[in-house]
């Protein structure tokens, strides 16, 4: 047995030790037409692993990502626009997972409309549903490229992504669990975007107070406008007790987010583990939507005063855990400790 299998093997044992009462029976049910593999709790949508190729996204993601009650979390723009909301940043879709830099090329913010024509772009393309199971902890494993060059040039990464979903009246989970294997010598450098990362609904913003533009590592400027605030109820709280804008760049295990849309108080909690590299990992939370967190991004968050310079020689794997936790009525901190105590283990 290969070391990748036994490691999925103790991971599936893992998530079989915690189901609970009141887990609800999922479905995967494959879309080849529309490139999606729909996850359903009781025959409703709960989101879709989404792969509609390079000439609409730069990578596969999970899009979109419904609450508990069916209210959309995730932001409609650009691939189903909804009124009022932001249009930045058109490479935020749903829930994904990339870099800002992989040898040079900038993974991140690719898309159709990248920002510096001229910058070198990576692409993620997928390239298989391995493996689906339905019921009370549904599984979908997928494979992907991690190609320079925007897809033509040579592949650095090999990635095998195992996603785990479980529900409850109230909740929903998704643990991902992706292993990348060096297929050249690969280094992460230092640099603010990335890692893992869901772009939300208007309504789970912040209250925006002033315009703000954010700069890339190629020195480009993306303007976010001041709008208007009717309906927008978001705020953060890490793990380390600290809340609103002033999580961007702090350390915890976990980051809660909650907001209200329509009736529904809802949370999105992203948990990290211990087992990842440069653990508890660094927040890359904004307040206009983008809420990520990046271990690898260290020189960045500190300063300058400490330097990650995290690399993988060709041949090497490195697996990446992450849960979300989506929760209607809100998570309390004494249980999102319990939910990272449980995934810890």
């Amino acid at each position: 047995m290969t070391s990748l299998s036994k490691l999925l093997l103790c991971s599936s044992a893992f998530f079989l030790s915690v189901q609970v009462m009141g887990q609800k029976m999922i479905e995967l049910k494959s879309d080849e037409k529309a490139k999606k593999v729909n996850v359903l709790v009781d025959g409703k949508p709960f989101t879709s692993y989404f792969y509609p190729g390079e000439q609409v996204l730069k990578k596969a993601v999970l899009y979109p990502v419904y609450s508990p009650q069916g209210n959309l979390i995730t932001r409609g723009w650009p691939i189903d626009p909804r009124p009022g909301e932001r249009v930045d940043h058109p490479h935020h879709v749903g829930i994904w997972f990339n870099y800002e830099d992989v040898n040079g090329y900038d993974y991140w913010n690719n898309s159709n409309t990248p920002p510096n024509p001229k910058a070198k772009y990576g692409t993620i393309r997928h390239t298989g549903i391995k493996a689906k199971k339905d019921g009370k902890r549904a599984e979908l494993t997928v494979t992907a490229d991690w190609l320079e060059d925007n897809g033509k040039g040579r592949k650095v990464l090999e990635e095998r992504t195992t996603y785990f979903f479980t529900a409850t009246d109230k909740q929903r989970i998704i643990d991902r669990m992706t292993v990348l294997k060096a297929t050249e010598d690969v280094h992460f450098k230092d640099v603010k975007d990335g890692m893992f990362a869901i772009r939300v609904a208007r309504q789970l913003e912040l209250p925006s107070t002033k315009a703000e533009k954010y700069t890339d590592a190629n020195g480009v400027e993306t303007a976010v406008p001041k709008l208007d605030n009717t309906g927008v109820t978001g705020n953060y709280r890490s793990s380390e007790g600290i809340e609103g804008a002033k999580v961007w760049s702090t350390r915890g295990r976990w980051m809660n987010l909650t907001g209200k849309i329509g009736k529904e108080t809802v949370s999105i909690a992203m948990i990290d583990h211990p087992k990842n590299v440069n653990y508890p990992t660094f927040w890359h939370a904004r307040d206009y939507g983008l809420f990520a967190l990046n271990p690898l991004g260290e020189k960045v968050f500190t300063e300058g005063k400490k330097e990650l310079n995290y690399q993988l020689k060709k041949g090497q794997s490195v697996v990446f855990r992450y849960r979300v936790v989506i929760t209607s009525g809100g998570a309390t901190d004494a249980e999102l400790n319990k939910l990272a105590d449980a995934f810890a283990k």
